[in-house]
């Protein structure tokens, strides 16, 4: 019998062609993505093991495995793949645990499709869970397993509450529960939840961005007499595979902009040891040869001074992470782009570490949000630490300076920027739209700038519940858009054949879509941008005219 069966979201399962940014291809609305073409970009089905478990499986649900394993039998826990969920899930099964991040589609990236095109909640990755839903269901029809939920993704329970009944949800869990998941599974089993160790509800933010704690039986969450967060002796390391070869080297961020909660979490810093384990796993029990380094903020690794980076622990951790073996290259996932501007001889030497070059790209996430200062200053002044706004140039220079050395030493990054910010003028989104304009025309040793934009939206909680989502976009938002699809159709057809993996068939068949794709999608925008009264002339020229390429920056990482 196996007591407790973990089960990841689907879209969290697939390789999505190991093409840079496809990952987010299940944001894209139902309707306009053609079934066909989605299904061939997300890539084969997860590999499958003789016993029916998934071969690879997302990090999270890897860390809740490991967790199980600390205090239960291995033929207790399974992490089921999907297709044999029949297998694991019998009359003895106690549990069926779901990690989700964007279940209901109303996750930011998702959310930018629906301001843009309007219309019903209907993205890929909610059909992609209500299906999911209705398989686990189905197969535990009549048995007494119960249907527990978590991950990052169930904050949108708690904005569309009346989504739930449909589910069948048992319990819906609420925050990282690495040190005390064999406790709560055995409460829920028993129904006996502990008030001491678990409150009923959760935790969410008020207009401040200041905690508030609301009640609800359906809900579970860390309770007040411990702590919220496990300690890091607390947080198992995995002991099977993770999907891509992800494994974090911490947790936190500490960056404080207003907008995020990822900021509000302890920092917890994984030892090397700790890190050099889990890579070892997903080489010698999965065959990876990439470690994906996921933290909220690469360069907070163990910093020393508050915002400067300790460039010797990030370098002993590019050289462990390098020297282990069957590791062939590295990426982390996220990190701001004022540490590539304020120190580029630390980019260069993660670069060398790292063997980085035309063949091998250095990918990271970054949050750019903004071309504004006065929104920069706003929501998220310690973005460009430890440069300053002014002393060091403006928001724009800084962001510019950074990607002029990330893209000489070949990183990448993959950058947002948010319309709907509190506090937001017409000017401050005519700011982003000269600043996209500008890198997209930079030029570094005669290369372009390499980087790609995805605009986001802020949208208010109310219009969510509404479900009204038209007219979400003003003409000047709406340009915001049309200057990063620009950037990305440019970027689509240089990059779109460049960065395939694959069989010669497989590598045609997605570089012929993304490259077309890209095109496609930025005539959509286009037609929707001029609908709306969009001057798109003035979007093309904003920040360029009469200007040429923008000279190096003196900036204090150059002195």
């Amino acid at each position: 019998m196996t007591k407790y069966v973990l089960v990841s979201d689907s879209t969290l399962s697939y390789d999505y062609r190991n093409f840079p940014l496809l990952d987010f291809l299940p944001c894209a609305p139902g309707d306009k993505i053609p079934g066909r073409i989605y299904r061939f970009l997300k890539g084969p089905a997860p590999a499958v093991l003789p016993n029916g478990e998934t071969k690879y499986a997302p990090y999270a649900i890897r860390k809740i495995e490991a967790a199980l394993l600390r205090d239960n039998p291995k033929k207790d826990v399974a992490v089921a793949h999907e297709d044999y969920l029949s297998k694991f899930v019998t009359d003895d099964t106690e549990i069926i645990g779901v990690s989700t991040m964007d279940p209901l589609g109303i996750g930011p990236t998702t959310m930018s499709y629906a301001a843009l095109f309007g219309g019903e909640l209907d993205s890929w990755v909610r059909r992609e869970w209500d299906a999911l839903m209705e398989r686990i269901n189905a197969v535990r029809k009549g048995k007494k397993a119960k249907l527990v939920i978590g991950g990052p993704g169930v904050w949108e329970f708690t904005i569309l509450r009346d989504e739930i009944e449909k589910y069948h949800f048992d319990y819906i869990v609420q925050g990282e529960m690495d040190d005390i998941v064999s406790e709560l599974f055995k409460e829920i089993s028993e129904d006996s939840i502990d008030k001491k160790l678990f409150m009923r509800g959760y935790m969410t933010y008020d207009d401040h961005f200041r905690k508030v704690l609301k009640n609800d039986d359906l809900f579970l969450a860390r309770g007040i007499g411990i702590r919220a967060y496990p300690a890091l002796e607390g947080i198992p390391e995995i002991v099977n595979p993770s999907e891509k070869g992800m494994v974090e080297v911490m947790r936190g961020c500490g960056v404080g902009c207003d907008f995020c909660e990822v900021t509000l979490r302890p920092l917890r810093y994984y030892p090397l040891e700790m890190i050099k384990h889990e890579i070892e796993v997903n080489v010698n029990r999965g065959g990876v040869d990439n470690a994906w380094l996921h933290s909220d903020e690469i360069f907070e690794y163990k910093h020393e001074k508050m915002f400067t980076p300790n460039q010797d622990a990030l370098t002993d951790l590019f050289k462990t992470v390098m020297g282990i073996k069957g590791i062939k290259t590295t990426n982390p996932t996220h990190g701001r782009i004022s540490i590539p501007a304020a120190f580029p001889d630390l980019i260069k030497k993660l670069s060398e570490i790292a063997r980085a070059g035309p063949d091998n790209w250095i990918g990271i996430q970054t949050g750019v949000e903004t071309g504004s200062d006065s929104l920069a200053m706003k929501h998220m002044p310690n973005k460009t630490m430890p440069l300053r706004i002014g002393a060091d140039g403006t928001f724009p220079e800084i962001v510019w300076e950074g990607v002029y050395n990330e893209t000489r030493y070949y990183w990448r990054s993959a950058f947002t920027i948010q319309v709907g910010q509190d506090e937001e003028t017409d000017e401050d989104n005519w700011d982003s739209i000269a600043m996209i304009n500008r890198l997209s025309n930079s030029y570094v040793d005669g290369r372009p700038f390499e980087f790609t934009v995805t605009p986001l939206v802020n949208v208010p909680l109310g219009r969510i519940k509404s479900r009204n989502l038209n007219t979400l976009l003003n003409p000047v938002q709406l340009g915001v858009y049309y200057a990063s699809y620009r950037h990305l159709a440019k970027m689509a057809v240089r990059d779109g054949f460049r960065n395939t993996h694959g069989n010669v068939f497989s590598r045609v068949g997605t570089g012929s879509i993304i490259s077309i794709g890209g095109e496609l999608m930025l005539k959509v925008v286009e037609r929707v941008a001029k609908k709306n009264g969009v001057d798109l002339e003035k979007v093309k020229r904003y920040g360029i005219e009469n200007s040429k390429e923008i000279s190096s920056l003196s900036m204090m990482a150059r002195a």
